[in-house]
C-alpha cells in the first residue's frame, strides 16, 4: 500500500499538543471579539497567542495553507476582531491536516474472512513499521 500524505511523528505530537490549546483560546478570543471587537489586544495576551500560533505555523509549514498563515503583530497590537480573524486562518488549516495525514489502513482479516481495519496517523515511523510488519 502506498501512501499519498505523510508527515512525522514530531509533527503529529506538536499538532496534537498545541491544538487544545488553540481551541481554547479561539473560544475565549471569539467571546471577547463579540462582547469589545474594537479592543486592543494587550502585548502579554498577543505573546499568548502567538506562542500557540507559532507552534501551529511550523506543522503547517509544507501545507498548501500555509502562505495564509501569520502571526499576531506585537508591535501594533490587533483588535480582538482582527485576532480572531487571523486565528480563523488557523482554525481552517488545522481542520484539513488530520484528513490529510490520517487513513484507514488494513491491519489483519476478520475471522469472517473481511479485512479489518483501523485509522493511523501516516507518518514516516508508522510507514516504516507497517511495512515491516505487514
Amino acid at each position: 500500500m502506498e501512501f499519498q500524505h505523510i508527515t512525522t511523528d514530531n509533527i503529529v505530537a506538536t499538532y496534537e499538543a498545541a491544538l487544545g490549546i488553540f481551541s481554547g483560546l479561539m473560544q475565549e478570543m471569539r467571546e471577547l471579539s463579540k462582547k469589545k471587537p474594537d479592543a486592543t489586544l494587550s502585548k502579554g495576551k498577543v505573546t499568548i497567542i502567538n506562542r500557540v500560533l507559532e507552534d501551529l505555523k511550523s506543522v503547517m509549514a509544507n501545507e498548501p495553507e500555509a502562505k495564509f498563515l501569520d502571526l499576531l503583530d506585537d508591535q501594533q497590537l490587533p483588535q480582538n476582531s482582527d485576532a480572531v480573524l487571523v486565528m480563523v486562518q488557523y482554525e481552517r488549516a488545522i481542520r484539513k491536516f488530520p484528513q490529510r495525514y490520517r487513513e484507514d489502513v488494513q491491519t489483519g482479516t476478520r475471522p469472517s474472512g473481511s479485512p479489518l481495519y483501523e485509522e493511523f496517523w501516516i507518518t514516516e515511523e508508522f510507514v516504516r513499521s507497517w511495512k515491516n510488519n505487514y
